[in-house]
């Protein structure tokens, strides 16, 4: 494994470490790709509940609008499936551009995190 690798994995088990020791919430993860944005809720034991990506939004929108989106439907959807609150999963992922873009965007369609 590369010093990158290992660096990049360090900080998805330190921001996971945090949020799962605490509560026994959902989680919101996201994933994103130079071109797509993808979302899951997942589940204290790893089922997937809800999920959205943007792979079919691409022609229509640029990547913060799409983030956006993706993240005021993944709101929907969790709303409709009874989960209200999430704890939000970056990743590795600095908190600014697409993922802050998404996670305003299920904040605003009422998922509270």
């Amino acid at each position: 494994m590369k010093d990158k690798d290992k660096k990049i994995e360090r900080r998805k088990r330190r921001v996971r470490f945090k949020f799962r020791a605490l509560t026994g919430l959902p989680r919101l993860s996201v994933f994103r790709s130079n071109q797509y944005i993808y979302a899951q809720i997942i589940d204290v034991k790893g089922n997937i509940l809800v999920a959205a990506n943007d792979v079919k939004l691409k022609a229509n929108f640029k990547k913060l609008e799409r983030a956006t989106k993706i993240g005021q439907e993944i709101a929907k959807k969790a709303l409709a499936a009874k989960i209200k609150r999430v704890v939000f999963d970056r990743g590795a992922y600095k908190y600014h551009g697409r993922v802050k873009a998404l996670a305003e965007g299920a904040r605003e369609a009422g998922l509270e995190f």
